[in-house]
């Protein structure tokens, strides 16, 4: 049985071959990178590049910033986030093929494991299992600003603070009526802050999962009832 040292240099040695091929698309000179459409009252600008973004436990809010840049041609990753839907990443707008996914790398690798992907792609989505060291975390902070690559955390075991937290302040499910109906949609108000060029705070409210998938902006004419909580 091979140790867990000699397990976890071969997982690095293959991210580094994915990342050679990632190289060429994921260096692009763009400043900033796009967002989905609904996204832009909160972000008109993009995602500028070599920032780090909080979303705090919101792994669909995570995915539908990561769709944008997807989308665009970028590749990007997802490390240690056990509960990922690739369906729902797929629906919002999430390259498949340009997917990266690491499911949950040893301790004492992961932020080699994420320095790699910092490295090559543009985006890559992580969350820990538990509180990254001060130095890892501001190592990787360097290298992603270094690299222009964009850093999304999930969870709350990152020790800095970031360039931009985008969360979700309120949601509520849509589609039940009285006694009848399914979930069709969840309506959420989404908030952001951040330092520098993201210090403005911006608000709006979406639907993360739209009725018809996907995220969208918020249509008062929308059909959907809200769901009784009393």
């Amino acid at each position: 049985m091979r140790s867990d040292g000699a397990v976890a240099a071969e997982a690095v040695s293959r991210l580094q071959e994915v990342a050679a091929r990632a190289r060429p698309v994921a260096l692009a000179r763009e400043h900033v990178l796009p967002v989905l459409e609904p996204l832009h009252t909160l972000l008109p600008d993009g995602i500028r590049r070599g920032s780090t973004v909080a979303v705090g436990d919101a792994t669909s809010l995570a995915l539908a910033l990561i769709a944008g840049p997807s989308g665009a041609g970028s590749w990007a990753a997802a490390v240690g986030v056990s509960n990922l839907g690739l369906a729902a990443a797929a629906e919002l707008g999430v390259a498949l093929d340009r997917f990266v996914v690491v499911a949950d790398p040893p301790r004492d690798a992961w932020a080699t494991v994420v320095a790699t992907l910092v490295d090559a792609l543009d985006v890559v989505l992580v969350r820990a299992r538990y509180r990254v060291k001060g130095n890892d975390a501001r190592r990787l902070i360097a290298r992603a600003r270094e690299r222009g690559s964009v850093l999304v955390v999930l969870g709350d075991g990152w020790p800095e603070a970031p360039d931009l937290a985008v969360t979700i302040t309120s949601a509520e499910w849509n589609g039940i009526g009285d006694g009848y109906g399914h979930l069709q949609a969840r309506r959420i108000t989404v908030e952001t802050s951040g330092r520098r060029g993201a210090a403005r705070p911006r608000r709006a409210e979406l639907w993360l999962p739209a009725a018809g998938g996907g995220i969208a902006t918020v249509d008062e004419l929308a059909t959907v009832r809200p769901l009784r909580t009393a």
